[in-house]
Formats: C-alpha cells, sequence, structure tokens
C-alpha cells in the first residue's frame, strides 16, 4: 500500500501563497457549493463524511459544530496551529504545500455556523509560516475567493500549553496562556465570551475535498469509524524520516518499513512513540494495529498529532522517558495542582530511577502519581503527561528494573 495524497496532492506543484494557482487545481469550489447550501445541510454534510478532529481528541467535526448557537450574533472559527509536541510539523507542512485549502476550509466552518471573523494561532517558532499565512489571506481577499470571510494569523510565544483550546483562546485574547474551566465549552462560550469552532490544520483542510467529491467519498477513504487521510511526520531511528498522507487503515509497522525505510544502520527495532512527546511507547508485538483513533486508542495508544518516533535498540528507554518528564515539567501552566506538582515530582523520581538511585517503592509511587494526573488535572497537558511513563512501565519493564537499587 502506498500513500494516497488528498491534502497534499499538488504539494509543490502549486505556489501555496496563490489563490490563483489554488483555484486552476479546483480551489474554492467547495466554498461556493457549501455557500449554497442551508447550514444545517452543511453541518450534516460534514457530520455524513465522518470526518474527526486530526488532533487529540478525535471528535466527529460536523458534530462539534451542531453546538454553536445559531442565533448568537457573534460566533467565530479558531485554526490552532500551535503546533508544540516535539516531533510533530504536520500542521506545518500543509501550510507550507497546500495553505488556500486551510483558509477554504476555515471559511466553510464560518459559512456552516454564521461567522463571518476566523483567526489562526500560530506557534512561536514559526514565523516564516505566519508570513506565508498572511499572503496567503491577502491573495485569496484580493481574489474574492473568502467573500465576506475575515481572517486574522496570530503568533503565540512558544507555550506549548497553548495548544489546548481553551488556552489558545486565552492567549488570542491578550491574557496568560492558561485552560478555562469547562463548562462552558467554546462552542457555547469560546473566544470573547461568544460561540466558538476550534479545530487544527488537518481537520480545516479536509473540508473544501469533503465538499467537492461528497461525504461518502471521503467515508469510503480508510477505516470506517475514523475516516479520510492522515499526514504523519517520522523522526528518529529511521531511514527516512520526512512526512507521508496515508489512508487511515494504514498499518503501523508499513509506516516504519514501507515508508520510514526500516532501521537504520541495520539496528533492530525497539519502541515507537506515535502522536507526539506525551503518546505511548509501543513494542513490536503491536505494531500491525491500524492508525486509526479507534485502534490506536484499543492498545492503549493515540494518534494525536500523527507524530512517530521510532527507537532502535541501542536506545535507553528510561533516559529517554526521563528526558520527556523534564519537558512537561518545564511546560506546565502551573494553573492546577495535579499538573503543577505531578510533572515537577514525576520528573524527580523519574531522573532517580535513570541515577540508579530508586527502589522498586518509587516505582510503584510514580504509577499511583500518574493515576492521579490523568484522573485530576485540568486539561490534556497533565492529563497526558504520565502516559510515556506508563506505557514503558508496561512493555519495557525490565528496563527500569535493572535501574533499580
Amino acid at each position: 500500500m502506498e500513500e494516497k495524497r488528498v491534502l497534499l496532492e499538488y504539494a509543490d506543484q502549486i505556489n501555496p501563497e496563490s489563490a490563483a494557482d489554488y483555484i486552476k487545481v479546483g480551489g474554492y469550489k467547495g466554498l461556493e457549493k457549501a455557500r449554497a447550501m442551508q447550514k444545517k445541510d452543511l453541518i450534516d454534510e460534514v457530520k455524513k463524511s465522518g470526518l474527526r478532529g486530526r488532533g487529540g481528541a478525535g471528535f466527529n467535526a460536523g458534530m462539534k459544530w451542531s453546538f454553536v448557537p445559531q442565533d448568537a450574533p457573534v460566533k467565530y472559527v479558531v485554526c490552532n496551529l500551535d503546533e508544540g509536541e516535539p516531533g510533530t510539523y504536520k500542521d506545518r507542512i500543509i501550510c507550507e504545500k497546500n495553505a488556500q485549502a486551510l483558509l477554504e476550509g476555515m471559511a466553510i466552518c464560518g459559512a456552516a455556523i454564521g461567522s463571518d471573523q476566523g483567526y489562526i494561532y500560530c506557534r512561536g517558532e514559526y514565523p516564516f509560516v505566519v508570513e506565508l499565512l498572511k499572503n496567503a489571506v491577502k491573495s485569496a481577499k484580493d481574489a474574492g475567493a473568502l467573500g465576506d470571510f475575515d481572517i486574522e494569523v496570530r503568533m503565540g510565544a512558544g507555550a506549548y500549553v497553548c495548544g489546548e483550546e481553551t488556552a489558545l483562546i486565552e492567549s488570542i485574547e491578550g491574557h496568560r496562556g492558561e485552560p478555562r474551566f469547562k463548562p462552558p465549552f467554546p462552542g457555547v462560550a469560546g473566544l470573547w465570551a461568544a460561540p466558538t469552532v476550534v479545530n487544527n490544520v488537518e481537520t480545516f483542510a479536509c473540508l473544501p475535498y469533503i465538499l467537492v467529491n461528497g461525504a461518502e467519498w471521503f467515508a469510503g477513504i480508510g477505516a470506517a469509524k475514523y475516516p479520510g487521510t492522515k499526514v504523519l511526520t517520522l523522526t528518529g531511528d529511521i531511514n527516512n524520516p520526512t512526512y507521508f498522507e496515508v489512508p487511515t487503515d494504514y498499518k503501523l509497522r508499513d509506516v516504519i518499513y514501507k515508508l520510514g525505510g526500516g532501521i537504520k544502520n541495520g539496528k533492530k527495532f525497539k519502541a515507537v512513540q506515535v502522536g507526539g512527546t506525551s503518546g505511548a511507547f509501543i513494542p513490536e508485538e503491536n505494531l500491525d494495529t491500524q492508525i486509526d483513533f479507534d485502534s490506536m486508542g484499543a492498545i492503549g495508544a493515540a494518534l494525536g498529532s500523527g507524530a512517530v518516533l521510532v527507537l532502535d535498540e541501542t536506545r535507553d528507554i528510561v533516559d529517554t522517558v526521563a528526558r520527556i518528564t523534564k519537558f512537561f515539567e518545564h511546560e506546565s501552566c502551573g494553573k492546577c495542582n495535579p499538573c503543577r506538582e505531578g510533572t515537577f515530582r514525576m520528573c524527580e523520581m523519574l531522573h532517580k530511577v535513570n541515577e540508579g538511585k530508586a527502589s522498586e517503592k518509587d516505582l510503584e509511587n510514580i504509577l499511583r502519581l500518574a493515576k492521579v494526573m490523568r484522573k485530576a488535572s485540568l486539561c490534556g497537558l497533565g492529563q497526558a503527561a504520565p502516559i510515556p511513563v506508563e506505557s514503558t512501565i508496561k512493555h519495557f519493564k525490565y528496563e527500569y528494573m535493572r535501574k533499580l537499587v
């Protein structure tokens, strides 16, 4: 099985900033079709396609839009391009190769919920993408492609927690990037207390193709419960570290050995982490799992951001995870106690294990702390931070045991 390019079909063949280039290959026909439909019919079409968010939650996009009150006087469409997960760059690739599809997708969402204002929140480490998007918006506006839908590009300040939708909204408003208590959810009270839809780049970029080709076409690609394609980014001990777009029924083993070309320098495979730094580490016996959201969940992993980090037999799992805990300790916003204290203590205990100063009792305490963090943390950062630790203790406990005193 090879790639199936939908979002990246014309990668490097058109100028991503140019609305004219995009229109030549069929761009903005989906928006034209969307504007001719009733809002309810448009939302139903997206629901029928089965499109689910291409981030961490995997929620049905059309269902999410349906929660927005139609009678609200002001509504917003927000694109999450924070992409702070280490090893993840699939949304950047989509912008660099097909930025106009993102803009069209946001305008389609605007047509569905009755919004004429969109915001793209871009991570602070992507200044070049900010300029690209600003040029793309200008080109689309000059061409009249977006109609009365306006898009503003905002740059973050490098906070990982702003990948969480309510922290992102706080940052756009000019506040410190911290997650809000929910409910209310953004669909009811989001940006400046107005109903707001927040999706990521990949989710929005799928929409023009769904409108042009039909919900049934999209629903027929890949896994039945998580249809469509997924853009993956490969890093680590892999021969071909780059990006790919594949149907969602593609198997993880094929991602590594067919697309990735196998392990570098003829070494053996040890583990793969899928979904970014907060993802689970997956052993070889689970490599025949499909990359769709539900199949990954069934093995205790997550598709998440689509980042695929491959580790060979020489890598020290405990040392790798200790470094990850340091990242989460640094990135915790500190708003809630389970995450603020939990990430600090988790990092402290993992480094104690890594330095050969811990006992089996410490390992038990690590798992107890992980359970508390997952259950009690306010947002996804604290809830997901223990996942790499728990998954490696489950699948690679021998590496921990040999370091205990």
